[in-house]
Formats: structure tokens, sequence, C-alpha cells
């Protein structure tokens, strides 16, 4: 049944040579990779607004010259994950920049951030997608944090499904978002043009502001570049492209930029000549789509595309969390089932994992998409400046041709990023401070998994020079607990037979009674095993069993020999009728496998009714 479900979820296996038709075109890579930064519009400019609000309506003209250096920021980072593309074409992005370039430790803490990073796109997108569809219809607003959840599990599905799947269905609402916003932008500057709005809903450029502060400026400016979230998944998921990968992905990259800035500048600006103010009920581009086309069926089409993109954005989180993941894995810093592909090629580790991550995200931050902002672009601008940093190493100690542009572009970068996150840590500490916890802990569990793997890779190491033929076989001492005399018993003191002739059957009684009528029963089936009764004071099985097989290690050290468990076990035909049964055995299995060094092998019987 659970097998059936899941293959009308995710769809049939597909066979390992059919990778090649998982990898992405540029159109399609373009809808799967950018949705977050594109969809980081819907909130961007927002973000803005409200830094300046604290001032009134009258500051608002300031936009203007911070959308500017946004851009600026945005030109910067396009240029140098362009390089970072073309220097790393196998995927990794700020990780294996920082990793190369800086250190190990540098290159954990750039891909802990990232992993963070992706879960709260996945948060961030979700919630400000179901913000855009509360704001269209108020009356859903007590569910926002429901929604978000059956959202998250339906892009997940959506994921598990493969790449390319998930792309062609998700590549559309992508690009109506854009086309939405597009003619929102068309017709909201035609209707300037032709003096539709009044003058006095904004304050012209250059009105003195009482109160403005550099501090103000800067905490705007830097809440403003969370419109740049997602601008470095392109680099991250060179792998995901057809060949040729990095050139696809270079220009993938390049289309991203230039579609994210006309759309982040023209609604800047007409937020600004409409006199739109943040509101806790209704968003800017909601505000927007109403001033400019009224409360008609366009303006619903607005709503409805940036919502879907808005959720849709999360699949940046999902294209480039498995593949940030199965690198770290790959090097020994995360656990290796992240490197495993699932039935429909992917990381469905990862994937899974993301999944589950931004659900207990939404749960505890409420679905309060304002809160998860200013943690998500922290979680940005470390990999961002640590990619700059290590690009700027690289050029310093390789020195190729025009190495000098090269270093001019990420030196730009990194000192604008760099005070990005020093502004961040300075107006937003309340909502940042927790990321300074996280890292720490993040990289701690990095090197504890390295060391783990280091260490179990140091003692299954082999010497084959040592061949194995020459190697002498010790005596098999093979011990089979029983409960009794019955059908699976005989099956298993049969097989031990097979293994050795130094076979001991234990039987642990609670009371005299019963050892001397199983010592009995034993001696008339004449098994030609030898049977050891030990009588258990408390009614334990796991403590007897345990202190005899440590005094036949103990009385067989000096010969080496070598100890096998043989455990009986029956399995009923139904699942629950499992539950009828106590499971010793499986606890017994269990608890050996822990803290005994020894063989252990279960021979199963099955029931047919």
């Amino acid at each position: 049944m659970l097998n059936k479900i899941k293959r009308i979820l995710i769809g049939k296996p597909l066979k390992s040579y059919e990778l090649q038709g998982q990898k992405l075109n540029k159109l399609k890579a373009l809808a799967i990779l950018s949705s977050d930064a594109l969809s980081s519009v819907a909130y961007g400019p927002e973000q803005i607004l409200t830094a300046l609000a604290v001032l009134g309506v009258i500051a608002f003209w300031y936009s203007l010259p911070i959308a500017v250096g946004v851009l600026i920021l945005l030109s910067v980072l396009i240029l140098s994950y362009r390089q970072i593309i073309h220097s790393y074409p196998q995927g990794g992005g700020a990780y294996m920049v920082a990793k190369e370039n800086l250190g190990t430790n540098f290159g954990l803490i750039a891909g802990g951030s990232l992993l963070i990073d992706y879960i709260l796109t996945v948060a961030v997108s979700v919630s400000a997608g179901t913000d855009a569809i509360t704001s269209a219809f108020p009356e859903l607003y007590p569910y926002n944090v429901l929604i978000s959840i059956i959202i998250v599990i339906i892009i997940t599905i959506l994921n598990l499904r493969g790449l390319t799947e998930s792309a062609t269905v998700l590549a559309y609402p992508v690009y109506l978002f854009v086309i939405a916003l597009a003619f929102l932008i068309l017709f909201g500057f035609y209707h300037v043009l032709t003096g539709h709005i009044p003058e006095s809903t904004h304050a012209s450029i250059g009105t003195p502001v009482m109160g403005i502060s550099l501090f103000i400026l800067l905490k705007a400016f830097s809440s403003g570049c969370s419109a740049l979230t997602g601008v470095e998944a392109i680099s991250n998921a060179i792998p995901s492209f057809k060949e040729p990968s990095a050139k696809n992905a270079a220009r993938t990259l390049t289309l991203m930029g230039c579609i994210l800035g006309a759309l982040f500048t023209g609604i800047v600006i007409l937020a600004y000549l409409y006199g739109v103010t943040p509101s806790a009920s209704q968003t800017v581009l909601s505000q927007l789509g109403a001033e400019v086309f009224g409360r008609n069926g366009f303006y619903f089409f607005i709503q409805g595309t940036t919502a879907l993109i808005l959720i849709l954005a999360a699949n940046t989180g999902f294209s480039a969390f498995p593949l940030l993941a199965f690198n770290l894995a790959k090097d020994k810093f995360l656990p290796r089932p992240f490197t495993t592909r699932g039935d429909r090629l992917g990381y469905s580790n990862g994937i899974l994992t993301l999944g589950v991550a931004s659900i207990i995200l939404i749960v505890l931050f409420g679905g309060n998409t304002g809160n998860l902002i200013p943690l998500y672009a922290v979680g940005v601008f470390i990999p961002f400046s640590l990619s700059q940093t290590g690009m700027i190493v690289k050029w310093v100690r390789q020195r190729p041709k025009g190495w000098l542009t090269k270093l001019a572009i990420n030196l730009s970068g990194a000192l604008i990023c760099y005070l990005i996150l020093i502004i961040f840590f300075v107006t937003k500490f309340e909502k940042v401070w927790i990321s300074l916890i996280f890292l720490p802990v993040i990289l701690a569990i990095f090197h504890r998994i390295h060391k783990h793997y280091n260490a179990v890779g140091e003692q299954l190491r082999l010497d084959v020079s040592k061949k194995l033929r020459d190697i002498d076989m010790k005596e098999n001492i093979v011990i089979v607990p029983i409960s009794g005399i019955t059908t699976v018993v005989e099956q298993s003191i049969l097989y031990a037979k097979s293994l050795s002739d130094n076979v001991i059957a234990v039987y642990i009684g609670f009371s005299q009674e019963a050892i001397e009528q199983m010592e009995k029963e034993w001696e008339a089936w004449d098994t030609g095993v030898r049977l050891v009764t030990i009588h258990s004071l408390y009614r334990s099985i796991l403590r007897p069993l345990s202190k005899f097989i440590d005094t036949i290690k103990y009385k067989t050290e000096s010969s080496q020999a070598r100890i096998t468990v043989v455990m009986p076990q029956f399995y009923t035909k139904k699942w629950w009728e499992g539950l009828l049964h106590n499971q010793s055995g499986t606890l017994i299995r269990a608890y050996l496998v822990r803290t005994k060094d020894i063989a252990l092998t279960t021979i199963p019987y099955r029931f047919k009714k």
C-alpha cells in the first residue's frame, strides 16, 4: 500500500542512465533557480519603505537613491558570480570558493550559512506567498501557518518527482509573474505620464526630512538588499544545467540579473510616485495593483502570480540545498545519505530534510515573514562576503590574464557585502543574533561528523599485502538463545551445527521449575547440542545472556575463538499481529549489536496464516 502511494506521489523510478534527461535548459533553469531572486521584488522594495516609515511618508523619496545602491551591488554580484561559475564549474558556489582559497573552516561557515539560507528561502518564500494570498482574501489570515505548511508539503512532493518535471510545472508561474509585473510597471508609468495621479501623493526629491540619519539610511539600504537573496543559487547548481553547463549557467545568471534589476527599479519608482505606504494587512504590490488597475481581474491576476512565485521561490532552495548538501557530504562534513540519489535521480534525502526543516521554522516563527527576512539576509550575505574574499585571494595568488579587473570587481563586492553585514548586526541585532549561535554549532557538527568518518576510515582500512588465504581460521563458538522447543528453534540449531561443532544452546528461566522442565524436554529431544540453563532472579534476559557471552569470551581469549550468536525469530503474516507478541528477540539483537564484538545471525520463520 505504501509503495503504491509513493508511486502515485513521486512517479515510477528512473534508470541511472536517464540522468542526462534530468538536466535543465536555460529557460527552465531561469524559472527554477531564479524564482527566489525574482520573487524578492515582492518584498525587497517594501522592506526599504518599512525602514524609512519611522520618519513618515516624506522620507520615502530616499528609496530612490537607496535603490540605485542596491542595483550597483546587484551588478557587482552578477559579475562576480559569473567569474565563480567559470572558475568552479563543478558547482558548490561560495562553499567551494571559500574552502579552496580561505581554508576549510571558512568554507564550512559559507556552506553552513547557505544551508540555513536555503531553509530560510523556503520558509520566507512560502510565508510571503501566503501573505499575498491573505492580502487578497483577508478571511484566510488566521490560517497563515497551516496554509504555509500545506504548500511546503506540496512543493516537497513536486521536487521528489525530479528536477525536470518540477521545472516544467513551475516555469509557467514564474514567467507569468514577470509578465504581470511588466504590465503593472508599464501601465503605472503610463498613468503617471498622463497625469492620472496627483503630485501631492509623494514628497519631491530632495525634500528635507527631520530626524534623517546615516543610521536609518544604512538600515533601509541593508533591508533593500534582501532583494538580492537567491543570486548565488545558480553558481551552486551548475551540474543541473545541460552542457556546456558553465556557459549556460553564466548566461542564465546574466539574464536573471537584468530581469531582477528592471523589476526592482520599476516597483521602487512606482511605489514612490504613487505614495504607497507599508501596511500590515496589505503588501506594497497589492496596493500598487489596486491603484493602477483597481480591484478587478488584472489586480487578482497580479496577486495570484505574486503569490505563486513567492511560493515557488522555495524551489530555488529545493534545487540548490540538495546539491550543496551533496558537496558537504562528499567531503565528509554531512551524513553520507545526502550523496544518494532517489528513485527519480534527485538527492531525495536533501529534499526531505529541507522540507521538514522549513516547516519547523515556519511554525517557530508563526509564519511571520518580517521576522524571518533579516535572518534570511544575513544567511545570504555571509557566503556573499566569503566568496568575494575567496576570489580576491585566488586572483592575487594566480594572477591570470586580466586579473586586476577581476580583482576590482570582487574587491568592490567584498567591501559592500561586509558593510551590509555590519549594518545588519548593528541595526537589527535583536533579529539576527541567533546566527551567532547557529554558525558555531553547525561548524562543530560538521567537524564532529568529519572526525567520525575519518575514525571509521582508519579502522576499516585494510592492509591488502597480507593475503586473505594466509590467515588462519579460528574456532567458531555458536551460541543459540532459546525460549522453548519450537520449529524456529529447530531451524536455528540445525543452522548453528552447520557453522561449527561447538554449539551451545542457552535457556534463561525465571524459576527453578521452568529450568528443570526445559532440561527434561531438551534431553528427550536429543539434539546433540549442549544446553546451558541460567536462573534469572530479576526476570531479565539481557543481563544473564550478556554475562554468559562475556564469560565465554574470557575463557577462549587465549585461543582467539570467534563467537557467533544465532537468534531465532518468527514473523507474523500481518504487521498488526506482531503487536500481539513480545519483541524480546528484537531487543536482544539491538543490545548485542551495540555492545558486543560478536557475529550475529537471525534465523527467520514466517507464519503462513
